[in-house]
């Protein structure tokens, strides 16, 4: 079965074409950071706009790509949450108008849930009982959450951010200290080789009293980038108008290493606590290479299987959301009702038979 998939929830305009949920034929996309790091972060006009300038030139790519016509896909698959508003009904619509025409099925697809499917995509498996029951940490610009997987179909959020999430952590620190955005792929590069104990900056919710716990999660499990911001904006006050080059190396690495810390202690929490045959990491933050490498040196410490998303499937695309599709038809589930969202939630992922 081949699938055309749309993802427009942001500011990437992306298209591709998968078959059987793993062999990626194509995986076009348009980014459009360079139209929006002059403002310093996405801006939802400019995005929605660019969508409808760019989807049908990247979609022809895709089939191109793909060396097929149009005529030859079987399903469509759509983002429809979450992100911004204007930015999903562009694909939402334009999917459903091609659905109509050619006469197949559409499916509407969570973003997030793209993003946990990711790393199956690169097992070039299509029986993927031997990962499950599976822990995966999704971290990007939008969020941040730690989902037991039972199996492909049975997911549970078990632990998550209660302010920002990681990416956005990075995104407005690069911000203060001047670095033009996106902030984590910046951040990477200029802290490259700085001394990653020149600031021991807090690990949100991991020191704290106890206290009052009013959120459904295990306090364990759980994520705070917030205070890093506040801390960043105090340590860097003595510096007035100009850090030095050496000192601004070393307060990015500082920084980073302080996000990477918190995902792997409160992600070890959870792996020590739960029974699972594998783990996996997801979401445009899994690029980072200091995650990585530490995400490699928990696995061999706790021997289980880890998996990554390509590079190609890290950040925002269209083929997960096409694999993704494919396992929701193969299992007879699809969304009901298909229309946008743009504040869904991973957990707000109801399915139905189809009848």
């Amino acid at each position: 079965m081949k699938i055309l998939g749309i993802e427009t929830s942001c500011d990437e305009t992306a298209a591709a074409v998968v078959e059987n949920g793993i062999n990626i034929h194509s995986n076009s996309i348009f980014s459009q950071i360079n139209k929006h790091r002059p403002f310093g972060g996405v801006v939802p006009e400019i995005a929605s706009r660019n969508h409808v300038i760019k989807l049908p030139e990247i979609v022809n790519c895709a089939l191109i790509e793909a060396q097929i016509d149009l005529n030859q896909i079987d399903a469509i698959a759509v983002t429809y949450g979450p992100g911004l508003g204007s930015s999903l009904v562009v694909g939402y619509s334009y999917a459903k108008s091609l659905s109509k025409r050619l006469n197949i099925p559409l499916i509407g697809v969570n973003h997030h849930f793209g993003h946990l499917y990711s790393v199956l995509m690169n097992t070039k498996i299509d029986d993927f009982k031997d990962f499950f029951p599976m822990l995966s940490l999704m971290v990007s610009g939008g969020d941040t959450s730690i989902v037991l997987m039972e199996n492909i179909r049975e997911y549970k959020v078990i632990g998550t951010t209660i302010d920002d999430a990681a990416g956005e952590a990075l995104d407005k620190a690069a911000t203060i200290l001047g670095l033009g955005y996106p902030g984590g792929p910046v951040i990477q590069k200029i802290s490259d080789g700085g001394n990653e104990n020149f600031i021991k900056f807090p690990i949100g919710l991991k020191n704290e009293s106890r206290g009052n716990w009013s959120y459904d999660y295990n306090r364990n499990y759980c994520f705070s980038f917030s205070g890093l911001k506040t801390s960043l904006l105090t340590k860097i006050k003595k510096y007035e108008n100009q850090i030095p080059n050496d000192e601004l190396k070393d307060i990015t690495a500082s920084f980073q290493r302080a996000i990477v810390n918190s995902l792997i202690d409160r992600f070890s929490n959870a792996l020590s606590e739960h029974s699972v045959k594998s783990f996996s990491c997801s979401g445009g933050v899994s690029l980072n290479k200091v995650l990585r490498y530490e995400l490699e040196k928990l696995s061999l410490k706790i021997n289980l299987p880890l998996l990554l998303s390509p590079p190609s499937l890290c950040t925002d695309n269209a083929a997960m959301i096409a694999g993704v599709a494919y396992e929701m038809i193969k299992n007879n589930y699809v969304l009901n009702p298909i229309d946008v969202s743009p504040s869904l939630r991973l957990k707000d992922w109801k399915s139905i038979k189809i009848s």
